[in-house]
């Protein structure tokens, strides 16, 4: 199956972030949301996320222009009826992920393949709430996605290989380095990335260095971009020790229990960059 036509729920951060990916690489996009308001709020984020890129002379006005064009924003699912794939980046919430599977099974053609961009829920749990559990796949974009090379694409039980093979060659196209990842808690990347940040709270816990030194550990002796626990307080350290009771819960692995730190933190309400205060000071 070719991809020309891609349709989005969500116009938030990742929403809108896939939207402008899809354009830039030619491909038509139909982004939906609830409102009028955030279906404008996302194109907004679209334009002036290619103005950056026109600054940097990384594109052309044309470019921008042409970009823009082919996003068409919407607040009727009835506009996705002539999407080839339909990628759900709506709130991390199995409730609304399960109403929102279900909507679209009813409204699209049988063969159109149908993604979800969660980065923590089941791809085969979703998968059986639809007709189409073989045409469902896991489509994980990594925030900026505009500047991000990665996408986990997580296969299902039930995933068929051609779904596959149309999903990988269209996240290939967009520029993309894709990764195929079978479905497990956490797929790969925040499977070692979440505990490996726990970890860090151990450390720090435990008195064995400063934030600052730990943070410089793993930057200067692991290459990484940003220390551990200067990333959690970009994720949020709710959302940390909420990824980490999860894992606890579904591998039932002592080696996934929170620290306690951690859940002190989170109780004080020191929860990262979003409250002024987590590891350090905003």
């Amino acid at each position: 199956m070719t991809i020309k036509t891609v349709g989005i729920i969500g116009a938030g951060t990742m929403g809108n972030g896939i939207a402008q990916a899809c354009a830039v690489s030619g491909l038509d996009v139909v982004m939906v949301d609830i409102s009028d308001a955030a279906v404008a709020k996302g194109l907004a984020t679209v334009s002036g996320s290619l103005d950056r890129l026109l600054k940097k002379e990384k594109i052309t006005a044309a470019d921008k222009a042409a970009a823009l064009a082919r996003i068409k924003g919407s607040t009727s699912y009835d506009d996705l009826k002539g999407a080839q794939l339909v990628i759900e980046a709506a709130t991390e919430n199995f409730e609304l992920k399960v109403k929102i599977v279900k909507q679209l099974d009813v409204l699209l053609a049988p063969e159109v393949i149908v993604a979800t961009n969660t980065s923590s829920i089941s791809i085969t749990k979703l998968a059986a709430v639809t007709s189409r559990a073989d045409r469902f796949i896991g489509m994980h974009f990594f925030n900026p996605v505009p500047m991000m090379a990665l996408v986990e694409i997580i296969r299902g039980l039930q995933t068929s290989d051609a779904t596959h093979a149309a999903v990988h060659a269209m996240a290939t196209a967009l520029g993309k380095t894709p990764i195929t990842v079978k479905n497990a808690p956490g797929f790969v990347v925040n499977r070692i990335l979440v505990p490996m940040i726990n970890e860090a709270f151990f450390v720090l816990a435990e008195g064995l260095a400063t934030p600052e030194d730990i943070d410089a550990g793993m930057k200067l002796g692991c290459n990484q971009p940003i220390g551990p626990l200067a990333l959690a307080d970009m994720v949020g350290l709710d959302v940390c020790l909420a990824v980490m009771d999860v894992y606890l819960q579904e591998f039932g692995d002592s080696k996934y229990r929170a620290c306690p730190l951690l859940k002190e933190m989170v109780a004080a309400g020191r929860l990262g960059r979003k409250t002024g205060r987590g590891v350090y000071s905003y």
